[in-house]
């Protein structure tokens, strides 16, 4: 009698050993998966970022129209992005500064992906102003780069800094030729 009690009564047609409860269990356990993928998916779609941040993670721009000498500003992650189609002389300045007279030493070359052209986020590096030096008007400081006059830092034609409280060159962004004619940045 007790073998009779242990046994498992099935329904006709049902597989053995599957009873009411085990059903029961199954779908219990599928409804809370469910639910908890329902609660769950909004909070993980939250932490991705939005499209407008998509949108600043990389910037292109067209180099072609920047004329020898000629400085344009981009905005990239809500910064100014300066680009500069060097002329030679400034490249033969920046190539023979020796290494002795840079508060934060890097050659030209490091700082350039192809010449002539000098990619800079335009930050100061002091206090987060924004160096004058892109406009054929603007001063240009002692070295003929940027010059932040807020506070006098005095960059060179590779965004180096040279003079003034500025602790570090100007940024250079992660950035690429996808061609000739053009970049992008991040």
């Amino acid at each position: 009698m007790a073998d009779t009690m242990a046994s498992h009564t099935t329904a006709e047609g049902s597989a053995p050993g599957v009873t009411k409860r085990d059903f029961l269990q199954l779908t219990t356990t599928a409804f809370a998966a469910v639910g908890v993928g329902a609660i769950v998916w909004p909070f993980i779609g939250s932490l991705a970022p939005s499209r407008d941040v998509l949108a600043m993670a990389s910037t292109e721009v067209d180099i072609s129209p920047i004329a020898v000498g000629q400085s344009v500003t981009v905005m990239w992650r809500g910064k100014p992005v300066f680009v500069r189609h060097r002329t030679a002389e400034e490249l033969t300045a920046a190539r023979a500064t020796p290494m002795s007279e840079l508060k934060d030493p890097a050659t030209d070359q490091s700082r350039v992906q192809r010449d002539p052209w000098l990619v800079v986020v335009g930050v100061c590096t002091h206090l987060g102003c924004v160096p004058l030096g892109q406009k054929s008007t603007d001063a240009k400081g002692d070295y003929n780069g940027w010059f932040c006059p807020c506070h006098g830092s005095h960059y060179d034609t590779s965004a180096r800094i040279r003079k003034g409280p500025a602790p570090a060159n100007l940024l250079v962004p992660d950035y690429t030729f996808t061609s000739d004619r053009a970049i992008r940045i991040g």
